[in-house]
């Protein structure tokens, strides 16, 4: 990579990146909006410029702020490894490690005590300009975020709190044609919090182990959130997005443990199809605030217990009759899913209640269609396993196929506030409840009828 307007922050004279990649960085900037300051040259006149960070740990001390269109930061590795396991396996364990920290191009957000306050002061990466046109094409490519460390909230179990003030990246202007891809979030309070996007990339991303990692907010149109693996923490969001038209969410794989898989509030005329949902928590996907007009289709989604013994102590908060899948809003299409949900009755919250599947709280003119639904309950083996085990005890908990018996539930709850609602083929005549005058209704065929 050589030429103007390309840098690499460890040969950039003035400063030192492995102490303050924020500053390095900074002074970048400032060089960049000095030798492009002609708006209009020849046709052109501000190319922008591509950052590169080579492997390597840096620390940022110095919050970035980015108010140039056209510049892409981008590095050689995503480096994601997970910092929850390391944190719950015991250090005499730990000692026989090939590696305890996250690699790749990885910058680790070292903002000072104080300075990291809720919103975008705790930003590692702070984009906005005011003025028109809109910031635009501003590009995060192949490096790692690290927010290192959770902090206590009083209940002396500090690593796993997900909460410590920090956000990855935070957009706080309104924005054209953004690109992150290939980036590795991970240990933030917020991995990436972007107001008013407007076609919006988020690809290829690893962004787990955050408090919340993805969040639209303010208000948006025509982005794309696609083959991401994502996993929030128990009080958060894996996928949050207010007020925003034409998103397309599509090809996902969202790890359980997030308070919602998906969260709409307000968002219409949008899209989740082909992702896999997994969740350990009532709520999965929520279509809060009158979500009009979204096709939810041909998604899986599994709902069952934390398997891994350091995370069980903690959930969402919600209790079963929640619903897996809530809609409140009206001409949503709700089609061809397949939801599992598996969990011994021992766990089930109210103790004897019948988990309700999809929940329809509000609106009319929803239509819900051949969703299969297969709900199944199985005794819980006791788990023995070292907390370094996580991945074969979850593994081990997917696989379990055997020994399963049928859980009686509710497939398709509508309350009497939503009306003129169609339901097909989700659920025989005992499983689903609704007004029938109010609402239309085709049952699936029992056997033997």
């Amino acid at each position: 990579m050589s030429g103007e307007n390309c840098y690499d922050v460890t040969q950039y004279p003035g400063g030192n990146a492995y102490e303050d990649i924020g500053a390095v960085i900074n002074a970048i900037i400032a060089d960049i909006k000095r030798r492009q300051s002609a708006v209009d040259s020849n046709g052109g006149g501000k190319p922008g410029a591509v950052i590169y960070i080579p492997p390597g740990d840096y620390h940022l001390v110095t919050q970035v702020v980015i108010d140039v269109s056209f510049l892409k930061i981008v590095g050689s590795g995503h480096g994601f490894t997970s910092s929850s396991i390391r944190f719950n396996t015991p250090a005499d364990e730990l000692a026989n490690w090939h590696e305890v920290w996250p690699g790749g191009s990885r910058v680790i957000v070292d903002l000072p005590e104080g300075s990291a306050a809720r919103g975008a002061e705790g930003a590692a990466f702070l984009i906005g300009r005011s003025g028109n046109p809109r910031i635009s094409s501003v590009e995060f490519a192949d490096f790692c975020i690290d927010g290192l460390h959770f902090v206590d909230d009083g209940r002396g179990d500090a690593e796993n709190t997900y909460k410590n003030r920090k956000t990855g990246i935070h957009v706080a202007s309104a924005n054209d044609s953004f690109r992150i891809t290939g980036m590795g979030l991970i240990y933030l309070e917020h991995g990436l919090v972007i107001h008013d996007a407007d076609a919006l990339a988020l690809d290829n991303n690893f962004i787990a182990e955050c408090g919340n990692c993805i969040e639209l907010r303010g208000m948006g149109q025509a982005s794309r959130i696609a083959n991401n693996f994502v996993g929030a923490g128990y009080d958060g969001h894996s996928i949050y997005a207010e007020n925003y038209g034409g998103i397309l969410v599509s090809s996902n794989n969202v790890f359980p443990r997030g308070a919602s898989s998906v969260y709409f509030s307000g968002v219409v005329r949008s899209s989740i199809t082909g992702n896999r949902f997994h969740s350990f928590y009532p709520g999965m996907l929520v279509l809060a605030d009158n979500c009009c007009e979204n096709l939810v289709a041909s998604n899986h989604f599994l709902r069952d217990r934390e398997p891994w013994t350091p995370m069980q102590k903690y959930d969402n908060g919600l209790d079963d009759l929640h619903g897996l899948l809530r809609i409140e809003g009206s001409n949503n299409s709700l089609v061809a899913n397949h939801i599992s949900e598996t969990i011994d009755s021992h766990y089930v919250n109210p103790p004897g209640a019948k988990p309700v599947i999809i929940h329809v709280v509000s609106g009319s003119g929803n239509y819900i269609a051949n969703n299969h639904i297969v709900a199944t309950t199985e005794t819980a083996a006791e788990d023995d396993a070292p907390n370094s085990a996580c991945f074969s005890t979850q593994v081990g908990a997917l696989l379990s196929t055997s020994n399963l018996a049928e859980l009686a539930v509710t497939t398709v709850l509508i309350r009497k506030e939503a009306v003129r609602n169609t339901v097909l083929d989700c659920g025989n005549d005992d499983q689903v409840v609704l007004d029938r005058k109010e609402n239309a209704f085709r049952a699936t065929p029992k056997f033997g009828e």
